[in-house]
């Protein structure tokens, strides 16, 4: 077996609420207030649309707004990953990937683990180049029947991408309080992922969008579960043991330092990681997107004061890559 390859749920298809559009020869990302299935191939016009996608639409033209889904897993953490990350914007590697106490970076002196301060007080962060970066895994189910969910493949999985903190934060209390009362029974619930809108006062009435996992419509929590119970005693009767595979996929992931291959991340960073100043607001953080675009403009920043701002990243920088000439690289 490889190792330094992080072994990921197998992916068969993209779960978005956004595309990105090529406008003035750019290529920027744009919101949408939809869900969109696509598979993994991309065209002149962009993602191909997965055949799952025209299933879902009981009528060609409605919104997509609902997917009923199941997870591959019992532990949430190994549905939901989500951590601060950082992507060098030239090649899409992971440069930094942390959980707000601690993480892991690339530096001159090869892997380090460091303190993570969070993207706020962090002076590597400025411009948006660390976010919380989620990706949600799921089995779709198109007609509602396991046989059939995920286009026939119940170990493959479709992705979720996020850098939206409502997405995030909903996702990860839904997983933690759905295996709670489940008694650990996660991936034996029938689940439904929920496009939801909401408008604050940042975004100016604007409706802004995020994720939610909740039952689906018409069943209630005590069915759910009991139904989930009832399955798990049937896979245990016929050899299938989802503890193993929970284990499994544990490992997997750890054999790797960061969970994104180079490949991956250039396609991460050009949606959800856009150059600042291009306009874009990328889709799978449509939570964000009235924050940003309602958030009146900076004041002008003085002389002294970006001066300062420099100085600082610069000996951020220095303290992470361990050359303590980088901090006088601007002087």
């Amino acid at each position: 077996m490889l190792k330094g390859l992080a072994l990921t749920p197998p992916v068969i298809g993209r779960i978005a609420i956004g595309r990105v559009m090529e406008k003035n020869g750019r290529r920027l990302p744009e919101k949408d207030d939809e869900f969109t299935l696509t598979s993994q191939v991309q065209n002149k016009e962009g993602w191909v649309l997965h055949p799952v996608d025209a299933q879902l639409r009981k009528d060609p033209g409605a919104k997509l707004r609902s997917i009923p889904v199941r997870l591959l897993f019992d532990d949430p953490d190994l549905s939901l990953r989500a951590n601060y990350t950082m992507f060098d914007r030239a090649t899409g590697r992971p440069l930094c990937v942390g959980d707000g106490e601690s993480c892991k970076r690339v530096t001159l002196s090869g892997m380090q683990s460091l303190p993570c301060p969070s993207p706020a007080v962090c002076a590597l962060a400025q411009d948006g180049n660390c976010k919380p970066y989620g990706r949600l895994h799921v089995r779709v189910e198109a007609d509602g029947s396991t046989e059939t969910g995920t286009a026939g493949d119940e170990l493959g999985s479709f992705v979720f991408r996020t850098t939206g903190f409502n997405s995030i934060r909903t996702l990860s209390a839904r997983l933690r309080y759905l295996f709670a009362v489940s008694g650990g029974l996660l991936a034996g619930l029938p689940l439904e992922l929920r496009l939801r809108g909401k408008s604050t006062t940042l975004s100016h009435r604007t409706p802004i969008y995020y994720v939610d996992l909740t039952l689906r419509a018409g069943s209630s929590l005590a069915q759910v579960v009991a139904l989930a119970r009832q399955e798990r005693e049937q896979q245990a009767a016929l050899g299938l043991d989802q503890a193993a595979l929970d284990e499994a996929a544990r490992q997997g992931l750890a054999l790797g330092e960061f969970e994104e291959s180079e490949e991956e991340g250039v396609e991460v960073v050009e949606e959800f990681y856009p150059e600042p100043g291009m306009g874009g607001a990328h889709p799978g953080d449509g939570d964000d997107l009235g924050t940003r675009r309602a958030r009146a403009p900076s004041p002008p920043i003085s002389l002294r004061g970006k001066l300062h701002r420099k100085q600082e990243a610069l000996g951020a920088r220095a303290t992470a890559t361990g050359d303590p000439g980088a901090s006088h690289a601007g002087t």
